[in-house]
């Protein structure tokens, strides 16, 4: 698996929240996979996407493939400097250990948002 970075750890009582920075997309893609519909309303803001487009071009929230349309743009966002490599892009897990038991909750190509999910996640734990 390419390197990872821890970026942000912090432990509330039992429950420690931490966030990876990675370069690999099948992780990302299998985080992405397991991101409930908050997590995903979350990212779906923090990549600003209604700005981006006309509204009558968008899926709606019913819609089976925004979670693909959603993807797509995680992916657009989490592009590297193209000039350096084309292919190379990075993203920021918040993952959540409770136990000994990692799960991973959210993932996102930006340090600002990855660290406001994982701030607010320990909020909500107190």
């Amino acid at each position: 698996m390419p390197q990872q970075e821890v970026f942000f750890e912090q432990t509330t009582g039992d429950r420690s929240i931490q966030v990876l920075k990675t370069y690999d997309p099948n992780y990302a893609r299998e985080v992405f996979e397991e991101m409930d519909d908050d997590a995903q309303a979350v990212l779906w803001e923090s990549l600003d996407i209604e700005r981006s487009y006309d509204t009558a071009d968008l899926p709606s929230s019913t819609d089976p493939d925004r979670a693909d349309f959603l993807w797509d743009e995680l992916m657009d966002s989490a592009r590297e400097d193209v000039r350096l490599n084309p292919n190379l892009r990075s993203f920021f897990v918040v993952n959540e250990i409770r136990s000994a038991a990692p799960q991973s909750l959210y993932v996102s190509a930006d340090w600002p948002s990855a660290e406001s999910f994982a701030k607010n996640r320990l909020e909500k734990a107190r």
